[in-house]
């Protein structure tokens, strides 16, 4: 679907919900539940009330107002829907079902039938000053409609609607044949145009809109209600394979725009920056939420940004959107359009590496250390198994989670592995680069073999590699074969792993895959 840059059609707050005058539609819902005798409810309803406040605290008030106290069971359904839609996998989730069967809902006038979309289209509408000609009335509460239906096709797409669902309507009145009505819901990530295009999807497969009931949630997901007619069979199995198939088509067709502004572009609107966490020569990184999850946004400074500073930012959410492995840092999204540039990543609380080991002189038991070095060596291995090279791993570039985890991170320099197998470009930071990337000789992924050596002896001596010396003395040092002093009372296999990973001959390193195994071997025999 369309993922243009802006804000879904979905009605948005205020969030001051539930309550109208003194009544709050929460307490009934909780009620009929637990009267109902529903599972969740009865055997632990502190929970389910939490549960149940959340769900309508994260949507308007309208859906309130729209709620059927007659079916109470559709919370249920609808918070199970919303959770659905949190897989982007899964999205957009879709549900149908019978609702009831109705005669003919156009009179021999030609009277049009109060629920059609011509109807809806009019409750919605605004004069010349924006404000809206006309609203609902529901229990003495005066409310605007929720749904806002300006971006659909109305010349078009409600009379053809109108003029189908007339057409059929009469023959059927004639035939004296009830038409059954059924209820379709969408749930998805809130985007513009949605409303347009659920309501051309159903159109295409054939049904008319009698009612439509559109919400946004407060963490950027929309819940879409429809009531339809002009599915010929009550049967729901074949409309939801329709629908499944009218889903697909659109989705294959929007593959040419994903390719450009995928599914990783996010809504700007929605992200939420919070405190600056660092700053770099071309950006900031700071702490922020994006759907409700806490996020690092990595944000470009515009008035500086030279070309290959962009390319590069390209490049990194190139790779990032590629990879999905436990010890790396996972990617959330990015904003794509110049001059808004930004990266969105998960939020990694335990710091960085190098903050771990120096800060808090850290001094690791070799169960930890080789846990630590097991995590880098696995999220290595993955990045070179999808032929990708960091070209720049430092502890500074590996973060921890709240389980202190180890992901790999910052990918602003890597690249894909070109089809020679080699590159020459110098980059990186020098205490941690490799002896051929330092004089500008092809290399390939085993120059990160080389700066994995130096990470580990970083996490055996706790120790700041050639600290004694500047990083232009440590590159000319490494170029005349120095490298780190060897710790002490060091286990041997430790340290046969740690001196070939750091060979002059690149040829002579082990893979990411030999170290993996080798330390995890270590890990067990110890």
């Amino acid at each position: 679907m369309d993922l243009t840059e802006g804000v879904g059609e979905s009605c948005s707050p205020p969030r001051s919900f539930g309550s109208f005058g003194n009544y709050d539609v929460r307490n009934d819902v909780f009620n009929r539940l637990i009267e109902n005798g529903y599972d969740e409810a009865v055997s632990d309803p502190d929970l389910f009330r939490l549960r149940l406040d959340a769900h309508f605290n994260r949507l308007p008030a309208c859906y309130g107002l729209d709620f059927n106290m007659d079916r109470v069971e559709d919370m249920i359904l609808h918070q199970t829907l919303l959770d659905k839609a949190k897989d982007p996998a899964e999205c957009p989730v879709y549900h149908a079902r019978l609702m009831e069967n109705l005669g003919t809902a156009v009179n021999g006038n030609n009277e049009e039938h109060p629920g059609s979309l011509t109807s809806r289209l009019a409750s919605s509408a605004e004069d010349e000053d924006g404000a809206p000609l006309h609203k609902r009335v529901r229990d003495g509460v005066d409310f605007e409609p929720c749904s806002k239906l300006g971006d659909l096709n109305l010349e078009k797409t409600s009379k053809d609607m109108e003029e189908r669902y007339q057409s059929d309507s009469l023959s059927r009145r004639h035939e004296n044949v009830q038409a059954p009505v059924h209820e379709v819901i969408f749930s998805t990530i809130d985007k513009p145009k949605l409303l347009s295009q659920l309501s051309a999807l159903l159109s295409d497969i054939g049904l008319n809109i009698r009612e439509a009931h559109v919400f946004s949630t407060t963490d950027g997901y929309s819940l879409d209600v429809f009531v339809v007619d002009g599915w010929p069979v009550e049967d729901t199995d074949g409309l939801t394979e329709a629908l499944g198939e009218a889903i697909a088509r659109i989705v294959g067709k929007d593959s040419s725009e994903d390719a450009k502004h995928g599914d990783w572009e996010i809504n700007r609107r929605l992200l939420k920056i919070g405190e600056r966490i660092a700053s770099g020569s071309c950006g900031d990184l700071f702490r922020g939420v994006y759907l409700g999850q806490d996020v690092a946004i990595k944000i470009l400074r515009a008035e500086h940004l030279t070309a290959s500073q962009e390319e590069e930012f390209f490049q990194e959410v190139s790779i990032l959107r590629e990879v999905q492995h436990t010890n790396v840092v996972r990617f959330v999204g990015a904003s794509t359009r110049s001059p808004h540039l930004c990266i969105v990543t998960e939020y990694m609380p335990g710091g960085s590496l190098y903050d771990y080991l120096h800060e808090n002189h850290k001094t690791l038991k070799l169960p930890q250390l080789l846990k630590f070095a097991i995590d880098v060596s696995k999220g290595m291995e993955y990045l070179h198994q999808n032929n990708i090279i960091h070209r720049d791993l430092k502890t500074a570039n590996l973060l921890m989670d709240t389980d202190n985890v180890v992901k790999v991170a910052d990918f602003g320099v890597a690249r894909f592995q070109n089809q020679g197998g080699v590159m020459t470009a110098e980059t990186g930071t020098y205490r941690w680069m490799a002896l051929e990337v330092i004089n500008h000789q092809p290399y390939d992924q085993k120059a990160d073999v080389f700066s994995f050596a130096i990470v580990l002896w970083e996490l055996l001596t706790s120790k700041v590699p050639y600290d004694s010396m500047t990083p232009l003395q440590a590159a000319l040092g490494v170029i005349q074969g120095l490298r780190p002093d060897l710790p002490q009372n060091i286990h041997p296999k430790l340290l046969d792993i740690m001196q070939r990973c750091w060979e002059t001959d690149p040829g002579k390193r082990p893979s990411f895959f030999e170290i993996t195994i080798e330390l995890e071997k270590l890990l067990q025999e110890i």
